[in-house]
């Protein structure tokens, strides 16, 4: 016995720094130089001054840091087991927003806890997923492509994204639907169902054209034509295209951009960083930056690949995946190649809720990797 007291601890501690060594330190690297990027970006968007965004996005990096690597270290069986538990969660806090949120920017979105205030809407993204891989892990593969077993990852993407569309919040609705679809088409579901149902979107969208907001229905509009508003609801769209002209290749150089200094680009420190980023550091910093987030990338579906079990495939691709969606719709809307919405630029975008989204995405990321030699039997995770 008293063998086994003085050794137990140790054995413990072992198995931890054995999986601290494990880590892909390389993919943690890649995760820092994207957040600062981020830092250089919101010190230049405030003329130079680490307050009042970089310091905060400094600090909440550094808890979102510390949570990552804790996340990476937990057994993926545990993940596993808190998956529904988690989703559950997701939506009490949305049920939450909608009676005692907090409005802002044009929708009530927040919730105060004490000194700080989360968007639950960032992590719902994450819990789907969650959800979506352990519902599918648990059925045999012939189950996958019967028809019935769509019911219930439907439901799991109808109820977050009927209660984020009332926010309103249509970014994020948008991203709730297209990971879930997503999600359906990597468990092998088959592919006709999908071009049913992108034939009843089209056929919908006069129906839910009328349910739009006016302001929604405006950003549309002027998606298509932005000159013809150019002091209103075309003018937030116009000034990034100029931003982004402006870079050329190398940029105008750090603290230099007009756009962002003179204050002709409105949320040049949210949704609109990445122009803040183009116009000082040019075409070199913007594909910099996109270099960094295909390597996440990479890894995720790399991981995916090499992993035993069907949850851990499923959590890797399906967290690259919400990645990828953050990365291509912001940049794409202030490209002007879609309609403005409310989605942030990962790990750069100036906000605590997309930033510990992104960290806490990438920490199940990293566990997938460092338990991807485990084997969940389907129906029990620690079976």
């Amino acid at each position: 016995m008293g063998t086994s007291l003085m050794f137990g601890p140790r054995r413990v501690e072992q198995t931890f720094l054995q999986k601290l060594r494990q880590l892909n330190w390389l993919f943690v690297l890649v995760v820092c130089a994207i957040a600062g990027i981020g830092f250089v970006v919101l010190y230049s968007a405030a003329g130079g001054e680490l307050d009042p965004w970089a310091s905060t996005q400094m600090i909440r990096f550094a808890v979102g840091l510390a949570l990552m690597l804790a996340i990476a270290l937990v057994d993926l069986r545990y993940w596993m087991v808190a998956a529904y538990p988690l989703f559950a969660l997701g939506l009490l806090s949305l049920l939450a927003v909608e009676f005692f949120g907090v409005s802002g920017m044009g929708g009530q979105r927040w919730l105060e806890l004490g000194v700080v205030r989360v968007q639950p809407a960032e992590f719902i993204k994450l819990a789907l997923v969650l959800a979506m891989a352990r519902y599918f892990h648990g059925l045999n593969p012939p189950d996958t492509l019967k028809l019935r077993s769509l019911a219930v990852p439907i439901i799991l993407i109808i109820l977050p994204a009927a209660l984020v569309v009332r926010q309103p919040d249509l970014g994020t609705t948008l991203m709730l639907v297209l990971a879930g679809v997503g999600m359906i088409y990597l468990s092998g579901a088959r592919v006709w169902i999908f071009g049913v149902g992108a034939l009843a979107a089209i056929v919908s969208v006069p129906i839910a054209w009328r349910f739009l907001r006016d302001y929604q229905q405006e950003r549309i509009l002027i998606f298509f034509n932005p000159e013809s508003d150019p002091l209103g609801a075309g003018y937030q769209i116009m000034q990034s295209k100029i931003a982004l002209g402006s870079g050329g290749i190398f940029g105008k150089g750090f603290l230099q951009g007009t756009q962002s200094h003179l204050n002709f680009l409105p949320e040049m420190k949210t949704d609109f960083i990445f122009t803040v980023l183009a116009e000082e550091f040019g075409m070199i910093g913007g594909l910099t930056l996109l270099g960094l987030y295909v390597v996440i990338l990479a890894y995720g579906v790399y991981v995916s690949l090499t992993c035993r079990s069907h949850f851990g495939r499923l959590l890797s691709i399906g967290v690259a995946g919400t990645l990828f969606l953050y990365v291509f719709i912001n940049i794409a809307m202030v490209m002007g190649l879609l309609p403005v919405v409310g989605v942030p630029l990962p790990l750069v975008s100036y906000g605590g809720s997309s930033m510990l989204t992104m960290l806490v995405g990438c920490g199940l990321i990293l566990s997938v990797a460092l338990h991807r030699g485990l084997s969940i039997p389907r129906k029990n995770a620690f079976g």
